[in-house]
């Protein structure tokens, strides 16, 4: 009996130290690092509202630190937890978030994917710029429309080939695939936006093939004539002129727009 007691006490003893030392070690840290602690340990909540709350909150921190507890979040069960992941580790910096993201370009879920791809885009690092360009084949509308939003926000004119095979219906011209051409409106409107980013004039012949199409939905070519003008090459004077005369006033007007960028 006196030694269970005994026994007893010593595991109480230890269980009275290390919760002292608990208290002494959370005593001891700023108050960032103590907010960036108490959300590392909701990553551990059964709940994944609680867990995406967490990487909430330790996105809103902007800080270095926080984007590394938030890393966890990466592989968590839920693809929704996952995918807020993707913003909560941007502070890491460009590369060391393209070196954990681009790993989750291959996640089954779609949501995740095309969140990923979106903050791929926010680091406007251009070791991004292979990822998202394979991206633009993703069998998602969604995704491959993040991905070309975002090499517009990298701005790496490696991509610009790329973009504009897509803009003309050649987006698996390099590959044995048959292409039947990208469909979806937004996709090639953001194609299209994105060219004008990069600014490059190796975007010109592709984007006055895109203004000039009239099988092209007016918001397609709309994109097309601004992107022409954000560029600034002569050769897409002739096009921006008719397309000014439109019937549609709204492309008219973009067309307009971009001229007046040549004679300002």
């Amino acid at each position: 009996m006196l030694v269970r007691l005994t026994a007893l006490m010593f595991f109480c003893s230890l269980a009275v130290t290390a919760q002292a030392f608990t208290l002494r070690q959370s005593s001891s840290l700023t108050p960032s690092q103590s907010a960036i602690e108490k959300q590392r340990q909701r990553l551990s909540a059964t709940d994944p509202e609680e867990r995406r709350d967490a990487l909430m909150q330790l996105w809103s921190m902007h800080r270095t630190e926080a984007s590394r507890v938030a890393m966890a979040g990466l592989t968590d069960m839920s693809p929704m937890v996952r995918a807020v992941a993707a913003k909560a580790i941007l502070a890491l910096g460009p590369d060391e978030s393209v070196a954990a993201l681009t790993p989750l370009l291959g996640d089954k879920d779609e949501f995740v994917r095309r969140e990923v791809a979106y903050a791929l885009g926010q680091t406007r690092s251009h070791k991004a710029t292979t990822a998202l360009t394979q991206l633009l084949l993703d069998k998602e509308d969604g995704v491959r429309a993040a991905a070309a939003v975002s090499l517009g926000e990298v701005g790496d004119e490696t991509a610009v080939v790329t973009l504009a095979n897509v803009l003309s219906g050649n987006a698996n011209s390099s590959s044995k695939k048959k292409s039947k051409g990208e469909r979806n409106t937004f996709v090639l409107r953001a194609v299209a936006r994105s060219l004008g980013q990069i600014k490059s004039r190796a975007a010109v012949p592709a984007l006055i093939t895109a203004l000039t199409n009239e099988n092209f939905v007016d918001d397609i070519r709309r994109e097309a004539a601004r992107s022409l003008g954000m560029i600034g090459d002569p050769a897409a004077i002739p096009a921006l002129r008719v397309a000014a005369a439109s019937a549609d006033p709204y492309l008219a007007q973009s067309a307009f727009d971009a001229l007046k960028r040549f004679n300002p």
